[in-house]
């Protein structure tokens, strides 16, 4: 991977392409939480990697493990830094009480994309 220079979508030869990231992408309603990764390229270029996996209906961290491990040109290190942020991600949509806006994830996890449903704010008390 480190030799290859060919940008794959104007097919040019460049030196220094960076290599494709990731991204993970969530869905995010008041009853479950989906999580997908998507391949990021150098010119920003999105394509889905794998397909959305819900939570709680199952088990989308051990779902999306597999996923990642199904593809071996992952690595490790990328695997254990996305299924670390989707832990993390999952534990703030876990929050007691009211689940946090779709604003306030957003805030909280810039390197990520949201989609879905913002619950509304509690109505403020005026004294």
């Amino acid at each position: 991977w480190d030799n290859i220079n060919v940008d794959w979508f104007s097919n040019r030869r460049e030196e220094n392409i960076p290599l494709p990231e990731y991204k993970l992408s969530f869905v995010w309603t008041d009853r479950n939480i989906a999580v997908a990764v998507d391949q990021v390229y150098s010119r920003g270029q999105v394509s889905p990697l794998t397909e959305f996996f819900f939570w709680p209906r199952k088990d989308a961290w051990e779902e999306l493990r597999l996923a990642l491990e199904a593809r071996p040109w992952i690595s490790e290190r990328d695997k254990v830094i996305l299924l670390n942020r989707t832990t993390e991600v999952i534990n703030f949509w876990q929050q007691e009480g009211d689940k946090p806006t779709l604003e306030a994830v957003k805030s909280a996890f810039p390197d990520c994309a949201f989609m879905g449903t913002a619950t509304p704010a509690a109505p403020a008390v005026s004294a």
